[in-house]
């Protein structure tokens, strides 16, 4: 088969995957683009031990069996084909595009993992969601808001981002804000850490999901012991395949007919052929994406 090998993000011959006893072969039609996936084709976020070493989180394609599909991935979306868990899929409707698809399981579970199953947002409070253009963030709002938040902040980085998370409930707020929250989502890092604290209500909880601005912060523990703050580290690849699947039936009860029917967007930015990955990557560096970036394998 082909596959994007690194580094050079070329579009080359490789080995077929070989499935394992619980697995199951998958023609893979589009995968989605993340930010993990720039860290690793630069050598700064290596797959997990026993994980292809191939590109790519998530997936939408056509099982052997002839089923529409995606799914989330450790890893090997940037290919023909994928050995996949047959608990990890998610049949897609009829009226989906495998691009619609492949938008999904690594953005839509990230938000589900991290409001509700980390996070424990309730009805009624208030969350902030830095990036909240990215995938991830517009998963979030919508997420969020249907769950009954009170208020849905966001940070975004242009007028025109602005506008569209406007557009899907969320209110827009300056990093350097004042307003309090009881649970923040946050891909930054070390340089929003000291605000991220000041933010927190009493009980509030910091969900760490990713590090665009530095690893390193100063964090005041008189504030976290204060107010009895909680801060955790979440990453949804590293977790054992277990994990992922309880995770995947989770999303798959409470939310996934919504999706479905429907009720939420699945906003896709742009497309690229699975050719073109360098400069998807390209894109996504330069921030220049509202919701998905899109790699089409089979068109």
């Amino acid at each position: 088969m082909k596959a994007i090998t690194i580094p050079g993000l070329e579009w080359a011959d490789v080995l077929d995957p070989i499935p394992g006893p619980d697995e199951e072969l998958a023609a893979i039609h589009a995968a989605g683009v993340n930010r993990a996936d720039l860290l690793q084709a630069k050598g700064m976020y290596p797959a997990p031990v026993g994980v292809t070493g191939i590109l790519g989180l998530e997936m939408a394609g056509v099982t052997a069996g002839g089923r529409r599909v995606c799914s989330l991935l450790p890893g090997g979306g940037y290919a023909e084909k994928v050995a996949v868990h047959p608990d990890m899929l998610l049949d897609l409707p009829e009226h989906w595009s495998f691009e619609q698809g492949a938008a999904v399981p690594e953005v839509w579970l990230t938000a589900f993992v991290n409001l509700f199953l980390e996070g424990n947002l309730q009805a009624g409070e208030t969350v902030l969601i830095h990036a909240g253009a990215s995938g991830v963030g517009t998963a979030a709002i919508q997420l969020a808001r249907d769950a009954g938040a009170a208020r849905v902040l966001v940070t975004v980085r242009s007028p025109e981002k602005a506008q569209r998370c406007w557009d899907m409930g969320a209110e827009v707020i300056p990093p350097d804000h004042s307003e309090q929250v009881d649970l923040i989502i946050d891909c930054i890092g070390g340089a929003y850490l000291t605000q991220n604290i000041q933010a927190l209500k009493p009980f509030g909880r910091l969900i760490n999901i990713g590090l665009l601005g530095g690893s390193k912060g100063e964090l005041n523990l008189s504030a976290i012991l204060r107010n009895r703050l909680t801060i955790k580290g979440s990453t949804l690849r590293s977790r054992p395949r277990a994990e992922h699947i309880r995770i995947v039936q989770a999303f798959k009860e409470r939310f996934w007919q919504k999706l479905i029917d429907g009720h939420f967007q699945i906003p896709i930015d742009r497309t690229f052929p699975i050719q073109e990955t360098a400069e998807a990557h390209r894109y996504m560096a330069e921030n220049r994406n509202f919701g998905k970036i899109v790699l089409v394998v089979a068109p």
